[in-house]
């Protein structure tokens, strides 16, 4: 294949899928260079990838050498879902306010528009697919045309797409795709993936809410233009993770979510109150 390679794993949980994308990516990913690169880091691997969670809520779902752990992963999930960073985004007409561009809740909940009141995306789509399950019309943007062509952090995440299809026994299941144009494999996609999947979990409570029927949650598909692992991190994740794959079982690599989410649910005051004094 002439150009960046596309690649693809499955798998049945977030942690096993995370796993086998970092591998493929090693393995088959071209070599490019970035636009953070010193003048000594190798250059990144990188390609597209799409990585297909055929069961995303199953156990386990937590692999321990993504680098992080439970408390930040909760915290995580928290900047996504209930927006507790979203006053650290900056005025866009203050030129001076140097905080971030954006957070994915805002940009997801309560996305602005010059002249317009927030748009909630996700209430909108919910509301889509409780009217028209098989519409194809239930998305979620991120990209800002008028700023992010020349911000200096411009959102990595684009799009979220939703759709249910009624399966067997009468079940609606809901199905999501996400699209990234940039993904930092190592750092960032394992916490990517789990958060969006505890969205794609919210969204299917809030159907159910509006149309009083269960709605299961179904596959997740992770899409990403450049996924890739910067090269100032090969030394890192050779001995931290391509390591543990020939030291460690995949048991011992991975943990439940049932087994730690008591303790992350724990870390909620003080994650609230750490965002609040940022």
């Amino acid at each position: 294949m002439k150009g960046i390679p596309i690649l693809h794993v499955e798998a049945n949980c977030i942690a096993r899928a995370w796993e086998l994308s970092l591998i493929e990516l090693h393995k088959n990913g071209c070599n490019v260079k970035t636009e953070y690169d010193k003048p000594s880091d190798p250059p990144s691997k990188d390609a597209t990838m799409m990585i297909t969670i055929t069961e995303p809520l199953s156990e386990p779902m937590i692999h321990m050498d993504f680098p992080g752990g439970p408390v930040e992963l909760q915290e995580y999930v928290m900047e996504v879902l209930e927006g507790i960073k979203d006053h650290l985004v900056r005025d866009p007409n203050d030129p001076k306010d140097t905080r971030w561009e954006y957070t994915y809740h805002q940009r997801l909940f309560g996305y602005t528009v010059p002249g317009m009141k927030p748009v909630d995306q996700i209430e909108t789509v919910c509301r889509k697919l409780a009217k028209t399950p098989h519409t194809r019309r239930a998305q979620a943007v991120t990209w800002k045309v008028w700023e992010d062509n020349d911000c200096y952090d411009p959102a990595c995440l684009q799009s979220i797409w939703c759709r249910i299809l009624e399966e067997e026994a009468d079940q609606p299941v809901l199905s999501m795709n996400v699209r990234f144009r940039s993904n930092d494999a190592y750092k960032a996609a394992f916490m990517n993936m789990f958060a969006l999947v505890q969205l794609q979990k919210k969204i299917a409570a809030r159907v159910s809410e509006l149309i009083g029927r269960e709605v299961a949650v179904g596959r997740y598909c992770h899409m990403a233009d450049s996924y890739h692992i910067y090269g100032s991190y090969f030394r890192e994740f050779e001995g931290r993770f391509l390591g543990a794959l020939q030291k460690r079982t995949f048991e011992q690599r991975t943990m439940r979510y049932d087994d730690v989410k008591d303790m992350m649910d724990e870390a909620r005051p003080m994650l609230l109150e750490k965002a609040k004094n940022m």
